[in-house]
């Protein structure tokens, strides 16, 4: 892959192709992001540096269309890459793209400006975004990630605990949770013993994130039955959905290219699926699990398969390496992903420096 930044490949093999073969898919893809356009063989005749027929040229592009690279969208049409070619093109034949210093600048003096208030940190961060892109934004974060002071696991009825969670600046959050019938009081008490040691002043997302990577590598030296309490104790607070806020920007760039009621539709679409939490629960996920910066393609991701839209996320972190929250790009799939991409990449690493 020509750009060095950490992106997580959908595509595990890419087939080779000859120069070619190559030339004349970068040239259709190239022209795809200039203008939304068919290529045809007539045009690329014109354009290629090298002497090839308007015949030879439709039998390769026939190939790149057989291997999935390219659609004809009407009967004698020229062609158009499909996700998959675009995956093709971003995985192996992207162009190296460095972000330029100016927006280096630009980036650094917009989030700094606003001093150790997280939240419009992260506002001023989805706003550069769109403003440098020229899509819509979105920053998915915590809406709050106090330091936690203490939990404690109560017995309420036979088969009910309450869950109580107090925060260094005094918030209180209670969840009831099932326990087995006639358990003794002792695995309450030492699950609550346990949960106060590993806690030490870590935030919610720390903690959550030690507490049940101990508990999965069962390093933790507990019976079943304390494990099995205290993680339904987690359980209220690990989801990413019940605490996560969304940030977006200039969602109005999505209707730039709106030439149809089908098209239309398809932002109605997204911006449907950006306003449901589940939805924001399950890009966050993905981003952490992932190693870095991530690329969904159109129809890659069930959330983007109708919207004929590419999303350039990335995590960012605190200092202890642990995912808090992503940012990305959101556009049609010819965005300009030699620009977006490092763009973002080095927004997250902004972010994640701010928020230390």
């Amino acid at each position: 892959m020509a750009w060095g930044g950490s992106v997580f490949l959908r595509q595990k093999t890419m087939i080779p192709l000859d120069k070619r073969t190559l030339d004349i898919f970068k040239h259709i893809v190239d022209s795809f992001f200039e203008t939304g356009e068919p290529v045809g063989s007539k045009t690329l005749s014109v354009k290629l540096e090298q002497q090839l027929s308007s015949a030879t040229i439709r039998s390769i592009m026939s190939h790149l269309e057989s291997l999935g690279y390219l659609y004809s969208p009407h009967i004698s049409a020229g062609r158009l890459p499909t996700d998959q070619g675009l995956r093709f093109f971003v995985n192996g034949l992207l162009e190296q793209g460095n972000i330029s210093l100016e927006d280096k600048q630009l980036i650094e003096q917009a989030c700094e400006e606003k001093g150790i208030d997280t939240v419009n940190i992260l506002k001023e961060a989805s706003a550069i975004l769109s403003g440098l892109s020229s899509c819509a934004s979105i920053v998915i974060a915590p809406k709050s990630d106090q330091r936690v002071k203490h939990i404690e696991f109560i017995k309420i009825t036979e088969d009910q605990a309450l869950t109580v969670l107090v925060t260094t600046d005094g918030q209180v959050e209670n969840r009831i949770i099932k326990t087995p019938l006639r358990m003794p009081p002792s695995v309450l008490r030492e699950a609550s013993n346990y949960l106060n040691h590993h806690l030490n002043n870590l935030t919610l997302t720390e903690a959550m994130g030690l507490i049940k990577k101990e508990l999965q590598s069962h390093q933790a030296a507990l019976d079943s039955l304390t494990y099995d309490i205290i993680d339904k104790g987690l359980a209220g607070w690990s989801r990413i959905g019940d605490s996560d806020s969304l940030i977006v920007h200039g969602q109005s760039h999505l209707l730039n290219d709106v030439e149809s009621v089908q098209d239309l539709e398809r932002i109605r679409h997204i911006f449907s699926v950006l306003e449901t939490k589940e939805n924001l629960m399950s890009l966050l996920e993905a981003s952490a699990e992932g190693p870095g910066m991530q690329i969904f393609i159109g129809a890659e991701n069930k959330l983007f398969e109708m919207t004929g839209c590419s999303l350039v996320l990335s995590p960012f972190e605190n200092s202890r390496g642990n995912v808090i929250g992503a940012l990305g790009v959101i556009g049609p799939t010819r965005i300009n992903y030699g620009r977006i991409i490092p763009m973002v990449d080095y927004t997250a690493k902004v972010i994640s420096r701010l928020l230390d």
